[in-house]
Order: structure tokens, then sequence, then C-alpha cells
């Protein structure tokens, strides 16, 4: 079952949207309004056309060591990302890039393809940019598919790539999906506020926005910065050399750089139950989900 594209009712308060059916249930995609939100298939077919996604995968990490090797009912981690984002269609390479011989080998044995990267890497960006040097092949997208999300639909990976197909004007895209209430507080849970026309305005480990009473809102869209983004490929080559941003080094997101160099980023709203992997806990919590809708 291809994805179908349908245009929304006056009811769903935009503009102009687009909509993805899934091949998973649940699995819909709508884009934030905007002139750039309807995707043209006969411009994407020749614009940014050729995409690599890049999984990076570190060992090291200050809130959970090893956490691409963490076994989902069996499987490690990184290779249930893996499975997920092999079924995207608009993926023609999929590669891992880790600077760890343990994930490495992992990967190599469940038929991943792997580059070494080097330990000096300080986020997910700078390996991507890496990785993209490393390879012979010319890619005009990179999609940084990040370990935090074993469930990711490859709907919603498809959708970042042909919103940055569909916008010009943009270097990056990424999603965002609705903020539950109890993840308001949860400072790894990363929220986003959008313009009127589908463009990052700003993120933030803090709720966003954040009115006088210093309460959640429960009737407003607070939005959920998921974990997969997308580049296109000559800006992530220049991204390195832009100097760390005040904001960007206070909040500890790397998307904070992109906006405050003056780059635009622009974002997919979609519907999808994020159940990010940030700590041991998560884990217990993500297995009893996927027992419960029978995945394996």
């Amino acid at each position: 079952m291809s994805p179908s594209w349908t245009t929304p009712s006056a009811s769903d308060g935009t503009s102009s949207s687009w909509l993805v059916h899934g091949l998973l249930a649940g699995a819909t995609i709508v884009a934030a309004a905007g002139a750039y939100a309807v995707i043209s298939t006969s411009r994407s077919a020749k614009f940014r056309s050729r995409v690599i996604g890049i999984i990076p995968a570190r060992f090291s990490s200050s809130r959970f060591q090893g956490k691409p090797l963490v076994p989902i009912l069996g499987k490690p981690m990184i290779q249930r990302i893996w499975e997920r984002a092999k079924l995207a269609t608009t993926i023609d390479k999929l590669v891992v890039a880790t600077d760890d011989d343990r994930i490495a080998e992992i990967c190599l044995g469940f038929g991943a393809d792997v580059i070494m990267t080097s330990e000096s890497c300080r986020s997910g960006t700078e390996r991507c940019t890496e990785a993209l040097q490393k390879l012979r092949e010319k890619f005009d997208i990179v999609v940084n598919i990040q370990v935090d999300e074993p469930l990711i639909e490859p709907e919603i990976i498809d959708g970042v790539v042909k919103a940055l197909q569909a916008a010009p004007d943009a270097v990056f895209s990424t999603a965002v999906t609705s903020l539950k209430p109890e993840d308001a507080s949860d400072p790894n849970r990363v929220k986003c506020v959008v313009d009127t026309h589908g463009y990052a305005i700003y993120f933030s480990r803090g709720l966003i926005p954040y009115n006088k009473s210093g309460n959640v809102n429960r009737n407003f869209p607070y939005f959920l910065h998921l974990g997969i983004q997308s580049y296109d490929a000559k800006f992530l080559k220049i991204y390195p050399e832009l100097s760390p941003t005040l904001l960007q080094l206070e909040e500890d997101l790397e998307q904070l750089k992109v906006l405050e160099n003056g780059y635009k980023m622009k974002v997919i709203k979609v519907d999808h139950d994020a159940h990010g992997v940030y700590t041991s806990e998560d884990v217990e919590k993500i297995e009893a989900l996927m027992r419960e809708r029978n995945l394996s």
C-alpha cells in the first residue's frame, strides 16, 4: 500500500497541509501550514533527489552508557532502528556511523553497512558530516536517524525528506508530535515552537510557550521534537565550521546553532506516539508497549 495524499478539511485549521496514510496502523503525518507544506512530487523527483540515511551511534553517554546495544525484546536497539529505517522509501543508502568497535561488530552481524568515525565528534550531526565525507557517492540529502526512537515510523523518515525537497529555502527539516502533559517538565523531551509557515522558531528543554500561570495549558497544542532530521548535504559540509552559539550551548541542542546562524528549518507535524529511550527505565516502558501491541 503506497501513501495516499489528501487535502485536509477546513476543520484542520490550516490553509495548506498534507496527510500521509502510513503502512502501519496509526502512522499519519500532517505537515505544518504554509506555502511549502504541499509537496510537489514532480519537483521532488529532481530537487535534492539522492538521499542517504545515517544512524549515528556512540557507546559512551553520560545518561545511558551503551544505549545503542541495549536489548529491546531480544534485539539490540540499533538493530530495531535499522530495520525500521530500511522500510523508508525515500532513502537510497543506509549506514551506521560509529566510533566504537563493539557497535560496529553488532551492526555488521545483522547486515548493516558501517562507517567508522572519530571519537572527537561532539554531536550526531558532526558524526553524520564525517560519515558523508568518507563516502565516495554523492548525496543531496542526509537523514540523521537517532537511536533514541526504536519504534520510529518509516513514513516519518519519508516525511522529513519530502518536506526538505519541497522547501528550497530550508537547509534542515525535522518532525514534531503532540507533547503529553506528563512530559512537559522532562528535559529529555525537547519542545519546539513553529511559525505559521511551518518553520521552526525555537527548541527548548523547558516548556515552550510558557504562560503567565506557570502551568501546563491542557488546551494548547505543545509540540515534542522527535529524533529525526534531514539536512541539505551542502549545508552539512559547512555545519561543523559554524561556531557554537550561546543558545545551543545553554540548551545543549544542536538545532539551535542552525537557527541562530539564520538558516531556515522546515517542520512537519506527525501523529506519532513517541517512546524515546533516554534512560534504562524507558527500556521497560517500550518493551511493555511492544508486548501490548504484539510487536516482535
